[in-house]
């Protein structure tokens, strides 16, 4: 393959979704949930392991592409000699079973196109059998069905384990195609009008994005974001996954391939406050609800990540038969770093649920006893060397950005019960343990010699999530520490203006070879942090910049090599989009400096 990151644009229907190459091809598509087996994934693969293109016969890249207007409704377009043909990709939201609608339609001309569907169920492993059924072409595979019509009625045949339609289509013209997925021992679902499904989505989706309350510059890009990150939540459950993806690599060519279609507690204060400063409290409610359930239980089980609806078991695994987006392998499935300790997730946990509670979110009436119990976990377990938020395989340190967010766990348990004084709670005792992990904190994880905080006690390495120190009001913006560790961070982990989270290629922290791109959440936080210690201009430069490294559809993925000018990294990402709306309210909303 020779497609790069950024040539993918998104469609999805909440409760999955697929990525649409700039050939016209759909190359990942996990049916029916984010984190179910693919049934195309040539983004790991090749042709063999399952992809739908539609293209005109002969044509290769389209000639223009673009989402409608605050949708995720995609128009594909080709000029061609004979005339100019366009291929509207959309997921409409599910009434039971989901559906992959694809329209084509003549712009000018008459134009010869082509269809060529492989379905290879299981993660592009298993050829499904294929057969006719009142007038659809249904494949079988295990528990798994599909069933392709089309409206109207065009030429199709078998070919090479694909089914393949060719048909001409003049100016005016519309054919439509519909892939619907169902579980292969239940009988087919009710069939959808596609051209109904499109007007319907499009009218859904830009009244759903008219809710958005920004209106500072670059709204269009924080629109974009907003509709990714609504594209990435489990609407049943409210759950939202970090990426689409699974194992797209951090360097081309690496190791560093992992699978991000879970949902990380780390990302929840972060998308809390997106979605309420946006305005959009239902999503919010649901998702801190998503957070309740998932936490649920004995504090010290408390895992970093869950499944869409709350799974623990999520075992990593190896796909030997995919080779990998550009050979880089392994492709891996789970996440074995379900397992780890990172104390920071309580951190994160605390200041979602007191940012609920001071946004006036519906209360819960078990939340509060719940928060009581992760405070005692932390009272004696605050000590322990943990994974930290990168989750390194190199072993347990005492990381300080864990530490710094154990105090904000405590800190927003002492700030509820100041303001709720009718909450039941140790206030005596939970200021004591604050300022005892603060204390440490500033003795042990401070280097005064370079005028910086570094990545764990006694190290001489630093992290890019130290630069949340102001923001989670560990120190005021103005301390000369926090100053130093910005500038120190921006020295020495800065790569053409952005910022990679540590150093790979120095002490082996996280057990595996050297090599990623510049983390672009880490790059946002740095323009936060240059705004919050009053280099506005230049946080406002770099934050331009950023916006820019999206590809022509408004998307991010994790990371950005400035070597090859590419994105890298599971996609689209939601921290990456977070941190963009994050970035642009505080630059530009009513808080922001002028």
């Amino acid at each position: 393959m020779n497609a790069r990151i950024e040539d993918y644009a998104l469609i999805g229907d909440e409760q999955t979704a697929a990525l649409v190459g700039l050939d016209g091809s759909i190359d990942w598509l996990c049916l029916p949930r984010f984190d179910s087996g693919a049934c195309f994934a040539r983004l790991l693969g090749d042709d063999d392991n399952g992809h739908w293109r539609i293209a005109p016969k002969g044509a290769h890249r389209c000639t223009r592409r673009a989402y409608r207007p605050d949708t995720l409704v995609l128009d594909t377009e080709w000029d061609t000699e004979d005339g100019t043909v366009r291929v509207t990709d959309l997921m409409p939201q599910r009434a039971r079973m989901p559906d992959v609608v694809r329209i084509v339609e003549g712009v000018s001309g008459r134009v010869t196109v082509h269809s060529t569907l492989r379905l290879r169920f299981d993660h592009g492993s298993i050829v499904p059998w294929m057969r006719r059924s009142d007038g659809h072409r249904v494949a079988v595979a295990g528990p798994d069905s599909t069933w392709l019509r089309t409206e109207p009625p065009v030429r199709t045949w078998g070919q090479d384990f694909g089914t393949h339609s060719e048909f001409t289509i003049g100016e005016g013209e519309r054919v439509a195609f519909v892939l619907t997925w169902h579980p292969s021992h239940e009988p087919r679902p009710r069939l959808i009008d596609p051209f109904e499904a499109l007007e319907s989505s499009v009218r859904d989706w830009r009244s759903w994005a008219g809710r958005c309350r920004y209106e500072g510059p670059y709204r269009d890009a924080v629109v974009r974001s907003l509709i990714t990150l609504k594209a990435l939540t489990y609407r049943p459950t409210g759950g939202i996954v970090a990426a689409a993806t699974t194992s797209l690599p951090e360097k081309l060519g690496g190791v560093r391939n992992w699978d991000y279609r879970y949902c990380w507690l780390r990302d929840s204060t972060l998308t809390l406050g997106t979605l309420l400063a946006a305005g959009y409290h239902e999503e919010a409610e649901a998702w801190r609800d998503w957070l309740l359930r998932a936490v649920a239980g004995s504090p010290e089980d408390l895992q970093i990540m869950y499944g869409v609806a709350g799974e623990r078991r999520l075992p990593e695994s190896e796909l030997p038969w995919l080779a990998g987006f550009a050979r880089s392998a392994p492709v891996r499935i789970g996440n074995s770093a379900v397992d780890q300790l990172q104390l920071d997730v309580y951190g994160e946990v605390m200041d979602s649920l007191w940012l609920a509670r001071q946004s006036g979110l519906s209360p819960r009436p078990h939340m509060w006893s719940l928060q009581r119990a992760l405070i005692d976990f932390l009272r004696s377990a605050w000590r322990q060397p943990d994974e930290g938020l990168w989750e390194v395989r190199g072993g347990r340190r005492q990381f300080t950005h864990s530490k710094v967010m154990v105090w904000v766990a405590v800190d927003r348990a002492v700030r509820t019960l100041e303001e709720h004084p009718g909450l039941e709670g140790d206030l005596t005792g939970w200021r004591e343990l604050r300022d005892d992990i603060h204390r440490e904190v500033c003795a042990k994880a401070y280097d005064p010699e370079r005028n910086t905080f570094t990545q764990y006690y006694g190290s001489r390495t630093l992290d890019a999530a130290l630069l949340l120190i102001p923001r989670v009001g560990f120190l005021p913006p103005d301390d000369p520490r926090v100053i130093g560790t910005v500038d120190a961070i921006r020295a020495g982990l800065g790569q053409d203006g952005f910022v990679r989270r540590y150093d790979t290629g120095g002490p082996v922290v996280d057990g595996l070879p050297e090599g990623e791109g510049a983390f672009l959440a880490c790059s946002f936080w740095l323009a936060d942090a240059l705004h919050l210690t009053g280099r506005t201009e230049e946080a406002r430069d770099l934050f331009a910049r950023l916006v820019d490294l999206s590809n022509d559809v408004g998307l991010l993925a994790e990371e950005y090599d400035p070597v090859s000018g590419c994105q890298l990294g599971n996609y689209p990402q939601a921290f990456s989009h977070i941190a963009l709306v994050n970035t642009a309210r505080t630059l530009y909303g009513s808080e922001g400096a002028g």
